[in-house]
């Protein structure tokens, strides 16, 4: 069973008013915005991190990685 907690959220009135007439589910437009937020987040950070190794990675030399490669082949 997953385990959930409560979030709650202040809206104009007229906005519930139009939801309810649309038969508009809060909580399920609730739990889908943060759902995307945080996929958005999370893409964001994987973003962030693959540059910062991008650029750690660009920092050795061919012959360096040529050189780790051979030496892990051997290694087998």
């Amino acid at each position: 069973m997953v385990r959930t907690v409560t979030v709650s959220a202040k809206v104009p009135e007229e906005l519930r008013r139009r939801m309810s007439e649309l038969g508009i589910a809060p909580s399920k437009v609730i739990r889908s915005a943060i759902d995307d937020a945080v996929r958005k987040g999370e893409q964001e950070r994987a973003i962030t991190q693959a540059e910062a190794a991008g650029a750690i990675i660009r920092e050795v030399s061919k012959d360096a990685w040529v050189r780790a490669i051979r030496e892990d082949r051997d290694s087998r």
